[in-house]
């Protein structure tokens, strides 16, 4: 593996596999080896780097972009011509460093996470914002630190809590009912 002594230089495989993760989160490792003419054991050990430098997360399907050379991050607000809109939208899609696209309420009518690797490259993606036809102009704001990533296990768990205790009340409930006993009519 061409891992450089800091672990932060890949080699094509390694994207390869990245990239195959990102399109299939569910792909078996047999599968990702087959499609990339690579030995199991081989995709496997790779994998396995790949975590333990923390290119990959959230159980070997996240990728940290920061890790491949994406570090600098920011949201930028649009503002568009509304019957341009879907158009906008088509084009943001093809800008490789645009991640998400939010329409919002209040100032601005579209909200980005754009990613770059460093300011020349920000800039080169926010030059083809721009010239996209139907945006009238765009705000920028850099992100320093990230305190917070994006996180959905919070939620889950409040939904699993919610279910664990609405099927104790509705055990209870059950429970009580057999409990009971039954009246037969006079």
């Amino acid at each position: 593996m061409s891992w450089s002594d800091d672990l932060n230089t890949l080699d094509p495989t390694d994207l390869k596999i990245l990239l195959e993760l990102i399109r299939d989160p569910r792909v078996q490792v047999g599968e990702l080896s087959e499609s990339l003419g690579i030995a199991r054991n081989t995709a496997q050990s790779r994998m396995r780097r790949l975590v333990r430098s923390g290119v990959l997360n959230d159980g070997g399907r996240e990728v940290d972009l920061e890790k491949v050379g994406y570090d600098v991050v920011g949201f930028v607000t649009l503002e568009v011509t509304h019957r341009e809109l879907d158009g906008v939208i088509g084009a943001l899609r093809r800008i490789p460093q645009v991640l998400e696209v939010h329409e919002i309420s209040g100032r601005g009518d579209l909200l980005c996470r754009v990613v770059a690797t460093d300011t020349h490259n920000l800039q080169t993606a926010l030059r083809s914002i721009l010239r996209t036809k139907g945006v009238i102009r765009t705000e920028t704001v850099l992100a320093l630190h990230t305190h917070i990533p994006y996180r959905t296990e919070p939620l889950i768990g409040r939904l699993v809590d919610a279910a664990g205790a609405a099927g104790a009340t509705k055990r209870v409930k059950a429970q009580v009912s057999t409990d009971s006993p039954v009246r037969e009519a006079d």
